[in-house]
């Protein structure tokens, strides 16, 4: 039988090498937003023999509250975990979706009782269960005026939908006021989408992490990722390590960031 210190990741080579990454990263060149794709946790649970999906769900949700300790303990401010997208909403057992609403919700409310994080819901709230809508409103209200880590909750959440939404926003409020299309037109940047957006006011992603060795962005961040670094992992989500996430890091801070070509 295996002790605590001798499972995958727990030894003394491990944290010694742990310590080694830490001490390697430059702190003047770390993201200030990472955002996290959290993928695998249906496979971890088949390979593991589970029944149902619901285990590896589970487990996938107790990882991002780890990630977020890692994420926080390294000084980084934002985080973004994408945690259900709107298509998700349609391509899911309803029994499935049922267990995913449920650890959603218990997750939004344990992180908005855990150290001085701020908690925000960023997506739309179409097609969510009126339970869980609340369950993310009282993180919000709970959390508002925190000063620590930043937790962006995207669920409900997709890229295309977003960029939509804040289209609409634009047009709604220019209607409003009553101004023409000419002027609508003229008043259309970048800057002003990005201030409509869910996660308007904030920095993007300087660092997207995706788990399981999928190479794909899956309609996530679509407008605040155009200038992201990308870092893939070939670990499925409940089985993600610090290493992994220090690695991930250490690269991204390696990098010669080039934008528009």
């Amino acid at each position: 039988m295996q002790t605590s210190d001798q499972r995958p990741g727990r030894g003394l080579l491990y944290r010694l090498y742990q310590n080694r990454l830490r001490r390697e990263l430059d702190e003047a060149e770390l993201p200030r937003h990472v955002a996290m794709i959290i993928d695998g946790n249906r496979r971890w649970a088949r390979q593991l023999g589970y029944d149902s999906a619901v285990h590896g769900h589970r487990a996938g949700a107790a990882k991002m509250r780890e990630f977020l300790e890692w994420c926080d303990d390294l000084g980084i401010s934002v985080v973004t975990l994408y945690l259900l997208s709107s298509d998700n909403l349609g391509n899911r057992t309803s029994e499935e979706l049922a267990d995913l609403i449920e650890i959603i919700a218990e997750l939004a409310e344990e992180l908005s009782h855990y150290r001085d994080w701020r908690v925000q819901h960023v997506g739309s709230d179409a097609g969510l269960p009126v339970p869980l809508v609340a369950a993310l409103d009282a993180a919000e209200h709970r959390t508002e005026g925190k000063k620590g880590l930043h937790v962006n909750l995207a669920v409900g959440y997709g890229g295309r939908r977003e960029i939509t939404d804040a289209m609409r926003s634009i047009v709604a409020s220019h209607h409003a006021e009553g101004r023409s299309l000419e002027d609508l037109a003229e008043s259309l940047t970048p800057e002003l989408i990005g201030e409509h957006l869910y996660t308007g006011g904030q920095p993007d992603p300087d660092l997207v992490i995706r788990t399981s060795g999928e190479q794909r962005l899956s309609d996530f961040m679509l407008w605040q990722a155009a200038h992201s670094e990308f870092y893939f992992v070939e670990a499925l989500g409940p089985d993600l390590r610090e290493v992994d996430f220090l690695r991930a890091v250490r690269d991204y801070t390696r990098r010669h960031r080039r934008y528009g070509g």
